[in-house]
């Protein structure tokens, strides 16, 4: 079993930057393969980006790519996102996903961009 709790959320201006962070309980934190998602007001939950449980490997969306990027230290049980030039769409409910032989999510955490 993994619990996920993310924080860093918050108001900032566009072109602002903020750092995401999801603590992880568990034993086996170093075995999963780390991801953040969003969900904006009225649309679907999307993929955002994700490590691999080496840290080693990523991925990105396309609409964050080169804005954005995901860490994670193995030592702490702790994932990052480091958000960078966000814009107004930037804004969702960002969620923390751990996924091995089960997927595991966090509540989430508020991110408003204002224009």
């Amino acid at each position: 079993q993994v619990q996920l709790v993310e924080s860093g959320g918050g108001l900032v201006q566009a072109g602002g930057s903020l750092r995401l962070s999801c603590a992880a309980s568990g034993r086996t934190f170093s075995t999963y393969t780390m991801g953040w998602f969003r969900q904006a007001p009225g649309k679907e939950r999307e993929f955002v980006a994700a490590i691999s449980w080496s840290g080693i490997s990523t991925n990105y969306a396309n609409s964050v790519k080169g804005r954005f990027t995901i860490s994670r230290d193995n030592a702490k049980n702790t994932v990052y996102l480091q958000m960078n030039s966000l814009k107004p769409e930037d804004t969702a409910v960002y969620y923390c996903n751990a996924k091995g032989s089960m997927d595991y999510w966090g509540k989430g955490t508020l991110v408003t961009v204002s224009s």
